[in-house]
């Protein structure tokens, strides 16, 4: 029938010569035939041919250092080139209008977005002050860009606005603890993001988000600094955590057998820094007339501290 001829009929034919494992020649002769109206015999045909042949073979090209004076290595995520010029506020709240005005699902979209984020990550504090001033304003789906840039900018000057805008209430609860857990990503944390961020943990109404965002950047900070037990604003962190335990975790009713949990996994959480409240967690592990769940945290809150401190001599024979 006619439905079953074949309207578009291709082929391709080549053949290769081979010397030395090296590719020679290669000749190929290509045929397409469309047959538009078969009862009328009606059709277009073409031939194509071509020829690849090896002229000549290099030798090794010599390995000269200035060839490789521009380049590095580095990690290609989210990289960009690093502007050349000081950007002013007055460009970054053009370009955060421009962000409210695109379209929400388009590459023009996340391209600004990308853009703002390396932008701010070159502002100082009270540029980050009075852009924030200027440009706090809601798109029309109730979107602000610059709360959900923020979290991404990572330096100093980005957490310390967001600790001013956590403090003074001016973001929804539900963008607090996406600033809180954004804190734990925060691939090189200064002292002065922890020292920033250390009043929250004692706020009665401190949620688990804040205690394990805070001592994951302060983790993060002790794994580049050895000797982060002295700095005063990790110090800071961990005599709150240190008060809240007492001298040994007791606890008197579920709510604060619940807060005491969290507290346990936040000196877990911090790592190295809780080397200094050893004493302390062996003491709330070995005592018998703590709830098995504090015991438990207790022990787990070794997790991250150094071997070196022999934490088989810290903890007593606590299962006996």
């Amino acid at each position: 029938s006619q439905s079953e001829q074949q309207i578009v009929s291709s082929q391709l034919e080549c053949v290769q010569s081979i010397r030395d494992g090296v590719l020679e020649e290669a000749k190929c002769t290509e045929s397409d035939r469309v047959t538009l109206f078969p009862q009328q015999g009606s059709r277009a045909e073409t031939q194509t041919q071509s020829v690849l042949r090896l002229v000549h073979v290099e030798t090794e090209t010599p390995y000269s250092k200035g060839d490789s004076e521009d380049l590095y290595v580095t990690d290609i995520l989210y990289e960009r080139e690093v502007t050349k010029r000081e950007v002013t506020g007055a460009e970054v709240t053009e370009l955060v209008w421009r962000l409210c005005l695109a379209h929400s699902a388009s590459y023009e979209t996340a391209d600004l977005f990308m853009t703002l984020v390396f932008v701010l990550r070159h502002l100082s504090l009270e540029a980050l002050r009075a852009l924030w001033q200027r440009s706090s304003f809601k798109c029309r789906d109730n979107w602000q860009p610059l709360i959900d840039a923020l979290p991404s900018c990572a330096t100093e000057a980005c957490v310390v606005l967001m600790k001013d805008l956590i403090a003074s209430g001016e973001v929804e609860e539900d963008k607090v603890e996406h600033f809180f857990w954004s804190f734990a990503f925060i691939p090189h944390p200064t002292s002065g993001m922890i020292e920033s961020l250390a009043p929250f943990l004692k706020s009665p109404r401190a949620s688990q988000s804040c205690f394990l965002g805070v001592t994951a950047l302060v983790h993060r900070f002790c794994s580049a600094h050895s000797s982060c037990g002295v700095v005063p604003a990790v110090q800071s962190v961990m005599r709150t955590l240190g008060k809240f335990l007492g001298g040994n975790c007791t606890v008197q009713d579920p709510e604060h057998l619940s807060k005491m949990q969290l507290v346990l996994k936040a000196i877990g959480n911090a790592g190295l820094a809780a080397a200094a409240l050893a004493p302390a967690l062996s003491s709330c592990a070995a005592l018998r007339s703590q709830p098995m769940e504090i015991r438990l945290a207790a022990v787990q809150a070794f997790r991250r501290i150094p071997c070196s401190l022999r934490v088989s001599d810290l903890l007593p024979h606590i299962w006996d």
